[in-house]
């Protein structure tokens, strides 16, 4: 799990997470650019997009909507991918569970916004459970870097 407060309205935030133009900006970690592919933004639609590395390679990515519920809530299901939405292995940990499922809840408390994200493997196997769970330290660093964005993003806006 990870969490953090933003000094933006709910529906700001939840718009950072919803909307192409946005997404782009600001998603990936810190240094990779981000191209959206395709959004379709309901549950079944798909969120696929390209990160382009520092080093110049590319990184495919892939969401399938689950719930969305404005401006509180959003359930996917989260892999890396192909350019044409196909389910990969990470390009670096082979194993690693193909997909997570992922929640996102958006709390707003005195003009505040408490964005909070949960992830549990889907279908994995017993060693791609074990990686997740060692992946946890390294996982808080690499959405620390993505959620500083987003507050640099949402301050800019």
């Amino acid at each position: 799990m990870v969490s953090r407060a933003f000094d933006a309205p709910r529906e700001l935030v939840f718009k950072a997470w919803t909307e192409s133009a946005r997404l782009a900006k600001r998603w990936g970690p810190k240094g990779f650019k981000v191209r959206v592919a395709n959004l379709d933004f309901r549950p079944g639609g798909i969120f696929l997009y390209k990160m382009v590395l520092p080093n110049g390679d590319e990184w495919w990515g892939k969401f399938v909507y689950r719930e969305v519920v404005p401006p509180g809530r959003l359930v996917w299901v989260n892999s890396f991918s192909d350019a044409q939405g196909g389910i990969t292995l990470h390009p670096l940990i082979v194993t690693l569970p193909l997909e997570l499922l992922s929640t996102a809840t958006f709390t707003q408390r005195d003009g505040r916004t408490t964005l909070t994200l949960r992830w549990t493997p889907v279908n994995a196997t017993e060693e791609e459970r074990i990686t997740f769970a060692g992946m946890h330290d390294s996982m808080q660093k690499g959405w620390g870097g993505r959620l500083d964005q987003l507050a640099e993003f949402l301050a800019r806006a």
